[in-house]
């Protein structure tokens, strides 16, 4: 079977997984990650393997890109009291306390034991997203958790980084030290200059299927401009896509925004998809190479760090939680978090493919790298079968689901929007005027105190009647040749575009399997 085919098939696969996780209410990451495995222990299934450098920027990347676009700048400096309290004293605990394990257990030398606690001390931005799309749990806590998974890789590959360079050069020499330091801030600065740069650029395809290839080729030539001068690809790729998401908002007319959208949230799950299912095929490569009585040794050393990385975690986000409950200057203008909060929030440490991929990169004579590869699997696998499958029960046991009032937010949201609507229509006279004036109105009453929601109701009732008739009458049209098939697809996307406009929530929304 070539290699296409067995994508091909690896898709199919992917696609039949994704319908049982949905009706089994697993998120998919789990599903697809044990799939894998399954089938890597099958004989006859083709071997696929992993380059480390090219699974990075190709799945690791349009993920952190998607996420950190979604995520606006406002939102780190109002979070960055818990930011800094998970991406990085949360990574530096947990490095350490594997490094500490790994010398103790297993006899590692330090740094190769710092170099595995780097790979497996950072939760991974794909996974947390994919997990937590699935989950309904309180909004605050998705967002702490999904800014920590865009920052956290940052310092654990430069753990990863000193690490094997020590390996490789005896230590860290001067330059070794200055090339460290300016990773991250370098990376911040290449990010900002590449998004203006972007922006200058994109003005010329902007509104062309060429401008979102540009979009995909910018953001892995952004990763590997980083990369190979020695700084935090992650953190350019962040700072890039933040900087490139402010300016955006006003400037991108509406069509560009829907189609980049959709075409960005149809490929970033597609390469979510392959990367999971491919991480749990590379169980074949990892636990082939070993004889039965390193492999018993080794996976009871991997149980030990599994435990370790996940109690760490949890510890420190307790105590942090406690902390910031007591002081105020560790938490900011926001409400002291619950206990329940803490523990949900330290129950989400997912490691996925960077993890797998940091393992990969290790030199070929780094010590016990065997070992080292084998562990991280089994953190990867563990956190996400087992924290993946019981964060939906956790969040319902705390009765943490539902609350927060997203939707009283959205009411005074839309209610805030509509009165700029009524406002720019002030001193207007005619049947335009007239029509939108009485159609906010509408809204307003629906989303304002105390909800007036039936004008409204029978507003899209009817106009959802009188939208299906017009499909009907468009078919008749295109049968009797009336229009030609350009003309067709026009009319279709207006009466979809009208029919989306006036649809509740849900009935926009697209599930992920």
């Amino acid at each position: 079977m070539s290699f296409f085919e067995s994508l091909l098939v690896l898709a199919l696969a992917s696609i039949l997984l994704l319908q049982v996780s949905r009706r089994l209410s697993i998120p998919y990451p789990a599903m697809l990650a044990t799939a894998g495995v399954v089938l890597a222990l099958i004989p006859g299934t083709p071997s696929i393997s992993l380059d480390p450098h090219i699974a990075l920027a190709l799945f690791i990347a349009p993920a952190l890109v998607d996420a950190a676009y979604d995520f606006p700048v406002g939102a780190v400096w109002r979070l960055w009291r818990p930011l800094v309290a998970l991406a990085v004293v949360a990574v530096l605990l947990t490095a350490g306390a594997v490094a500490w394990v790994g010398v103790a257990v297993a006899g590692l030398p330090f740094y190769a034991a710092l170099a595995l606690g780097a790979i497996v001390a950072p939760p991974d931005a794909a996974a947390a997203t994919a997990v937590l799309g699935s989950v309904n749990m309180p909004r605050r806590s998705v967002a702490i958790l999904k800014g920590e998974s865009l920052l956290n890789d940052a310092l654990a590959l430069l753990l990863f980084s000193a690490a094997t360079s020590v390996q490789s050069r005896g230590g860290i020499d001067g330059n070794m030290a200055l090339k460290l330091g300016l990773a991250a801030p370098g990376g911040i600065l290449l990010g900002l200059v590449l998004a203006w740069c972007s922006r200058r650029i994109q003005r010329y395809v902007s509104g062309t299927l060429g401008g979102n290839l540009l979009e995909f080729l910018t953001t892995f030539g952004v990763w590997i401009i980083a990369e190979r001068i020695g700084l935090s690809p992650v953190l350019c790729l962040v700072a890039f896509a933040m900087s490139v998401a402010r300016s955006a908002g006003l400037q991108t007319p509406p069509r560009v925004r829907v189609h980049s959208f959709a075409v960005w949230e149809t490929v970033v799950f597609l390469l979510n998809v392959l990367a999971f299912l491919l991480m749990g095929m590379q169980a074949r490569t990892i636990i082939g190479g070993m004889a039965p009585e390193r492999l018993y040794q080794a996976a009871g050393f991997a149980g030990i760090v599994t435990l370790c990385v996940i109690l760490v975690r949890l510890a420190w986000v307790l105590i942090y939680n406690r902390l910031a409950h007591r002081f105020v200057a560790l938490r900011g203008e926001f409400k002291p978090a619950s206990l329940k909060h803490g523990f949900l929030v330290g129950w989400c440490g997912m490691r996925g493919l960077i993890t797998m991929a940091t393992a990969f990169a290790l030199p070929g004579d780094f010590p016990q790298r065997d070992l080292i590869v084998l562990t991280a699997f089994a953190v990867v696998l563990a956190t996400l079968v087992v924290q993946g499958l019981t964060l939906a029960p956790l969040v319902r046991l705390l009765r943490l689901d539902g609350e927060e009032g997203a939707q009283r937010e959205l009411d005074a949201a839309r209610a805030e929007l509509i009165d700029a609507g009524i406002g720019a229509l002030e001193g207007k006279t005619g049947e335009a005027a007239d029509y939108w004036r009485y159609s906010f109105t509408t809204m307003r009453a629906a989303v304002a105190p105390p909800h007036d929601k039936r004008p409204l109701k029978e507003r899209r009732k009817l106009g959802l009647l009188a939208v299906r008739e017009q499909r009907k009458r468009l078919e008749q049209l295109r049968n009797r040749h009336a229009v030609d098939a350009d003309a067709f697809l026009v009319l279709q996307e207006e009466l979809d575009f009208h029919e989306l406009a006036i649809s509740t929530e849900d009935e926009r929304h697209i599930e992920e399997s």
